[in-house]
């Protein structure tokens, strides 16, 4: 079916969303002209003041209001002296959600491939080794998801950790391989997270 171009423009701009696809976003668009139309344009307003003021925290890289996170400019944070690495965002919120991390973090947003052009500097590796070079930190907990890419990001932050002897460590078994963070249960990573390995 022809749509009208403005709401053709809608339906295609839905379908940038992860998991929404053409019939996912008529629905949407629908619901959204179909209700209360304020709610539509509050919608748009968030995503606009969204979109210019939500920043990369300027210490671990994670979304923020302001420049230093709320989790970087905690005094009880900063004492715990343990980092802990992470692919994206989303696995700062479900680490947080099992309530047994109490370090801080650095946020990669991706992984190294070589495939796709993307090498240490574009995932902040050099940021991370100023930290580590400036900070007293005790341990680095690597919790990337397992794959080739992850495991290759994974042993060049080991190699960070150690050139500053600072101890490393994984969560610990729970977490099957091949699987995401965004994919466990809080129960699971709960248990991963308070006994994590070695590595």
């Amino acid at each position: 079916m022809q749509y009208s171009p403005l709401l053709e423009e809608l339906i295609s701009k839905l379908q940038y969303l992860p998991g929404v696809g053409k019939k996912t976003a008529q629905r949407m668009a629908f619901a959204l002209l179909g209700g209360d139309r304020r709610r539509g344009e509050e919608l748009a307003a968030a995503v606009n003041a969204a979109m210019s003021g939500i920043k990369r925290c300027s210490c671990c890289r994670n979304y923020s209001d302001e420049d230093i996170c709320p989790i970087c400019s905690s005094v009880k944070r900063q004492n715990e002296m343990v980092l802990c690495v992470v692919e994206n965002p989303s696995d700062v919120a479900i680490i947080e959600q099992t309530g047994q991390f109490f370090g801080t973090y650095f946020v990669l947003h991706g992984k190294i491939s070589p495939l796709e052009g993307i090498g240490p500097e574009d995932i902040g590796l050099d940021r991370l080794e100023t930290l580590l070079s400036e900070r007293k930190y005790t341990e680095v907990i690597i919790a990337l998801n397992s794959s080739v890419e992850g495991n290759m990001t994974s042993f060049m932050i080991t190699k960070l950790a150690q050139k500053y002897n600072i101890s490393v460590t994984t969560p610990s078994r729970g977490i099957p391989v091949g699987s995401e963070l965004d994919a466990m249960d809080e129960s699971t990573l709960t248990y991963s997270f308070t006994n994590r390995k070695n590595i």
